[in-house]
């Protein structure tokens, strides 16, 4: 996946928010591609919830804390979803509550996996962590820092019944935080 196209697919994302009714209610404007910073842009394997392959993009807004996670198929928006981790637990390392579209396939297809299987995993880190490591399928990733966010990603060759296992450490190399002793996190997959 090209940068082009994450540019793309995040501006056809908050054209579509631009356009949906606002119920009646006042409606915040999410703002354009260019108040926006891409930290993860994969390609999505389809599930019987949601056929059909395409890709995810997810991006922060400058300045602020607005997290957007939109699905782009066959060259149309398929869900948006925007958060902000203000509005969830806190602590030194936080994973995405809403990122489990990006590492798991539909409640559906528990035990049918389509595979290969490219997931991902974001989050937030607070200025003290200086590494995140996730494990899952098999494979361990050490995950990229980005300006008080994390992001890792690599593909599952086989289902797995597990959310990621996620660690923080600071610079001391020492563990301040594991989503195995984590009550908020999820981790087992439906």
């Amino acid at each position: 996946m090209t940068s082009g196209q994450a540019t793309d697919g995040l501006q056809k994302c908050l054209a579509r928010d631009d356009a949906m009714p606002s119920g009646g209610l006042e409606k915040d404007h999410l703002g354009g591609a260019g108040d926006y910073r891409i930290l993860l842009a994969m390609r999505s394997t389809g599930d019987t919830n949601a056929p059909g392959d395409g890709f995810f993009v997810v991006a922060v807004k400058e300045k602020t804390d607005v997290r957007l996670i939109c699905t782009v198929k066959d060259g149309k928006v398929t869900g948006i979803n925007v958060g902000s981790p203000d509005s969830g637990p806190t602590g030194p390392v936080v994973p995405d509550i809403n990122g489990g579209k990006l590492y798991q396939q539909s409640v559906l297809d528990k035990g049918d996996w389509k595979l290969p299987f490219r997931w991902g995993v974001v989050g937030t880190v607070e200025p003290s962590v200086a590494e995140v490591t996730v494990s899952y399928g098999g494979s361990d990733v050490t995950a990229t820092l980005d300006e008080g966010w994390f992001v890792a990603a690599g593909v599952l060759d086989r289902q797995v019944t597990r959310a990621p296992h996620i660690k923080g450490y600071d610079g001391a190399g020492a563990l301040v935080y594991d989503s195995d002793r984590d009550g908020s996190y999820d981790r087992t997959l439906p």
